[in-house]
């Protein structure tokens, strides 16, 4: 049985957003070619999912220093271990699936927050003579994002930076198969709204088999 890391950073469930409910497409289908492994929904606006601030560097600063944990405040506490709590949870699934929109050309600023929890030195890449070396090389991911205008192609392809982002993080930690389904142009054409979205729909299923 693998386990699925299915991420989704939208505040909109499946009924008002176009990757949420591509994302959800794609989950199900999947539950229905792979009924034996375990899907684990992360929804990162509803879990808590603490960025790194002066709670945390003073936490871990401590820990570093020779601190048992039970000598960290309240907060640094809850925080640390929150922190580690994501990470060994992301590291531990076989797959990823993450589920965003694209927000002022990337993504909603909480998953980069996500991002920083699950960026661990010796957990997901080591630091090397030779440099960084990825350790998730066992792993597969795709990307799900809506865009509301065009950006896989023409003028403003080179504008999108969350995919690419993704992208340069799933590299950085050694994965080596990395996807994207992406449902654009919907808000550029309304009147072709729902042939995009039943398009994505389509091709989510497809992938969903083969994922």
């Amino acid at each position: 049985m693998r386990t699925v890391l299915y991420v989704t950073a939208h505040p909109h469930d499946e009924t008002k957003s176009y990757c949420m409910a591509i994302g959800h497409t794609f989950i199900e289908a999947y539950k229905k070619s792979n009924p034996n492994d375990n899907v684990v929904h992360l929804d990162l606006y509803s879990e808590p999912i603490p960025s790194i601030d002066l709670d945390v560097f003073n936490g871990w600063g401590k820990l570093q220093n020779g601190h048992e944990f039970n000598q960290l405040s309240n907060d640094e506490q809850a925080k640390v271990r929150r922190l580690s709590e994501l990470c060994d949870q992301f590291v531990t699934a076989d797959k990823y699936v993450f589920v965003t929109p694209m927000w002022n050309f990337s993504f909603p600023p909480i998953m980069k927050a996500y991002i920083d929890a699950i960026s661990v030195a010796g957990k997901a890449f080591k630091y090397t003579e030779q440099g960084p070396v990825g350790l998730l090389t066992d792993k597969k991911a795709l990307h799900i994002q809506s865009r509301g205008g065009i950006y896989s192609e023409g003028p403003a392809k080179e504008m999108e930076i969350g995919h690419r982002h993704l992208s340069v993080i799933m590299q950085f930690f050694g994965v080596p198969s990395f996807d994207g389904l992406f449902i654009e142009g919907h808000a550029a054409m309304p009147e072709k709204a729902e042939q995009i979205k039943e398009k994505a729909v389509n091709k989510a299923k497809l992938l969903a088999k083969t994922f």
